[in-house]
């Protein structure tokens, strides 16, 4: 009790007060270098005296020196300052260089699969010293409730109409195509609206409790319904399962095109006319004014970019 009654009676500005009297050994002089009038920083330093119960500063021929109390309280004094401008200036300022910060991020595996290993490579590069914890958007997830407590501070994903009670950055587009293997009937026969809807097609699981996707959204829009027979949690997973069947993968093409190259799968143009698939970062209001989350979202938008414009025919500035 005795402890906290005198805790409330210092005050910052008492002890910035204290070190340069101190420091300076005049009260005139401390006055000049904190933009003080003297008898307010008489007042203080007489404050300062009942406080301590010593007079801190004393007379010695023409100038002042410290007490012995005063001496040992100087360089407590300074850590206290050096303390408090630490704490806010981290608040305003990052420095990735020096940091051991973690950050925590949720994201989907449909973003294109060079995506996330370019972004933790650029911010091992400029923070080398930070943590990076990835977590998966699943359906066991509630991306709001995570962002809200602190448990992740962005999610990256995509979004037919993204939520409106978080902040977004938009990071790039992608036309919406379908994934068939070689020997799927419809690379001969090609497909209408009706055979497009009725063949087997796969999806992801929903990425939080209720959510459709963007390519069902827009579907139910248009008042129609594809036949989903079977869902993945695994997106990196579908196009091997795609080339091993029947089934049908729809996103967007850029993720599509990576495959290529190494399964025996083929892009098909939709008959259904898709919005571009849009993809945005999101992050809460507690995360908005950080440093450290205004510099982790510039490292996200400018992998984005150096995606768009090293293949700006496949991706589309949002």
């Amino acid at each position: 009790m005795k402890y906290m009654s005198m805790f409330d009676k210092i005050d910052l500005h008492l002890i910035r007060v204290l070190h340069t009297v101190l420091t300076e050994r005049s009260v005139s002089r401390a006055a000049l270098r904190l933009g003080m009038y003297q008898p307010a920083v008489s007042a203080a330093l007489k404050r300062l005296r009942e406080l301590a119960g010593d007079p801190l500063l004393v007379r010695s021929g023409s100038g002042m020196v410290p007490t012995e109390a005063g001496l040992r309280m100087v360089e407590p004094a300074a850590h206290i300052l050096r303390s408090a401008e630490m704490l806010f200036s981290d608040a305003r300022s990052f420095d990735p260089a020096a940091t051991a910060h973690t950050f925590s991020l949720a994201a989907s595996d449909y973003l294109d699969p060079v995506f996330l290993p370019q972004l933790v490579a650029q911010l091992k590069s400029q923070a080398p010293g930070c943590r990076i914890d990835i977590f998966p958007l699943s359906a066991d997830a509630d991306y709001r409730h995570q962002l809200a407590q602190g448990q992740v501070d962005v999610v990256i994903g995509n979004w037919l109409k993204p939520p409106d009670d978080l902040h977004l950055g938009r990071l790039f587009g992608d036309e919406v195509v379908s994934l068939v293997a070689n020997h799927h009937p419809s690379v001969k026969r090609g497909w209408d609206t009706e055979a497009w809807l009725a063949v087997d097609h796969i999806a992801p699981m929903p990425t939080h409790p209720g959510a459709r996707g963007v390519i069902d959204d827009h579907l139910a829009s248009q008042g129609l319904m594809r036949n989903v027979v079977a869902r993945c949690p695994h997106f990196g997973q579908i196009p091997a399962m795609v080339a091993e069947s029947l089934l049908v993968l729809t996103t967007g093409r850029h993720y599509c095109e990576r495959f290529l190259d190494h399964l025996p799968v083929q892009i098909l143009p939709c008959p259904v006319q898709f919005p571009r698939m849009m993809y945005y970062q999101l992050w809460h209001e507690r995360t908005h004014s950080s440093a450290a989350g205004r510099w982790l979202r510039e490292q996200i938008k400018a992998v984005a970019a150096a995606l768009r414009k090293a293949d700006p025919e496949a991706f589309a500035a949002a």
